[in-house]
């Protein structure tokens, strides 16, 4: 079986990014995940995607700790009962169930790690679904020749994220699906919003209240976003200036003599790639 993320899965060579702020390196089936034991949550995660050689399990799995690392160190269970969050997949179930039918049914387990899970609310409404098909629609648009991906996720940890149950709670979630061209990079980022009702000082105040009565946080619909790569780079620290290169968003926002800016999803015809 083959184990970890592959930085030259793609014709164009291409590293797991590193965040500045120390981290554990966990490789599993067509995936790795560097988590942030301080926060235990994973601040990156990166997947291989072979779309040609995708298995189609069905959803079935069972969340575990990473016995490589202290339970104490990973956001478990207790995190995500009797509560409005969802055990939101960093690296989608599907992205990494390929190849044999063993490799494949491993890959799917492997995904059930708690070390791949972070706190989203359980609402369901478009934004969320647009969320899980990114990867699918831009699979679509791959080099035909390839129908690879390397896919890059992971929450933007911020110092003042609200507490909850000893885990604090990231706001957003980000993406970067990498492909080739023609042999070329492309890169496409994006960025899901779950804090829309956090803006105002009135309600954060009311948000910690309640956090600190145990209660569900009322974190508000999803939003999703194209954003450019920098703007990701910007948010999480991380060093990725070989993505913002190759940002197709970016790239066509300039042929059109503007700066670039974040596109506001509410369909995938949006999408530029």
């Amino acid at each position: 079986m083959t184990g970890g993320y592959d930085r030259d899965f793609l014709r164009a060579r291409l590293e797991l990014p590193s965040p500045a702020a120390a981290t554990v390196l966990l490789d599993y089936i067509h995936f790795s995940v560097r988590l942030r034991t301080a926060r235990k949550l994973a601040a990156v995660v990166g997947v291989n995607i072979h779309g040609r050689e995708l298995v189609p399990l069905a959803r079935e799995g069972t969340w575990h700790f990473d016995a490589r690392v202290p339970k104490e160190q990973q956001a478990g269970p207790e995190v995500y009962r009797n509560n409005a969050f969802d055990r939101g997949h960093l690296v989608r179930r599907l992205d990494p169930v390929w190849g044999d039918e063993a490799t494949a049914r491993a890959a799917n387990q492997d995904t059930f790690a708690f070390t791949n899970a972070a706190p989203q609310v359980d609402d369901f409404n478009q934004g969320k679904e647009l969320w899980v098909g990114l990867e699918d629609h831009v699979l679509s648009h791959a080099d035909l020749n390839d129908a690879k991906l390397s896919v890059f996720t992971g929450p933007v940890l911020e110092d003042d994220d609200l507490p909850y149950r000893g885990v604090q709670i990231p706001r957003m979630f980000w993406k970067i699906a990498a492909w080739t061209m023609d042999g070329k990079l492309a890169a496409a980022g994006f960025l899901l919003d779950q804090s829309p009702l956090l803006g105002k000082v009135e309600l954060k105040k009311a948000i910690r209240e309640r956090l600190l009565a145990d209660e569900p946080p009322p974190l508000g619909p999803f939003r999703t976003f194209q954003v450019p790569v920098a703007r990701i780079a910007e948010l999480t620290g991380l060093s990725l200036s070989r993505l913002e290169n190759a940002d197709r968003l970016a790239k066509s926002q300039r042929a059109l003599g503007k700066e670039p800016l974040a596109v506001r999803l509410k369909s995938m015809e949006q999408i530029r790639l």
